[in-house]
């Protein structure tokens, strides 16, 4: 299924708005990325191989609240391979590109960060650093 939605869809969709600074992370997002069986399940369920790379984003604290929220609605599943963690995939727009939110099932993960995918390094896509504010638009 692809990302893109016709304007019917686009108007009978809910948004939720995440903001937050872009930070570099450990790159564990981005070996779990990485994975045939991740990558296999991102492209059934979003349309799109997803690049190598996740976009880190430490959110404000009213996003924290909003991450919350989020993470008690229904995503798009990620069934785990043996040993590791399942998850769940919110489509989503940053700037112009449609990406996902990714918002693993880890019991320590932190509350103030979300990850984002998309099919191209977001980074370079849009020309962003380390401490650039951004606005992610999640489609519920």
């Amino acid at each position: 299924m692809s990302l893109n939605r016709t304007d019917e869809e686009s108007n009978s969709l809910e948004t939720l708005v995440l903001k937050g600074r872009v930070f570099t992370g450990k790159s564990e997002g981005a070996e779990f990325i990485r994975l045939r069986w991740v990558q296999r399940q991102t492209k059934e369920k979003l349309g799109f191989l997803p690049y190598p790379g996740t976009l880190n984003i430490r959110l404000t604290k009213e996003g924290i609240g909003r991450k919350k929220a989020l993470t008690r609605t229904d995503g798009l599943e990620i069934s785990p391979a043996t040993g590791y963690c399942g998850g769940k995939l919110f489509r989503a727009h940053l700037g112009n590109v449609e990406c996902a939110v990714v918002v693993p099932e880890i019991a320590d993960y932190p509350e103030d960060v979300v990850e984002v995918i998309a099919s191209v390094d977001l980074r370079e896509k849009l020309g962003l650093a380390d401490g650039d504010f951004v606005k992610v638009e999640v489609m519920l």
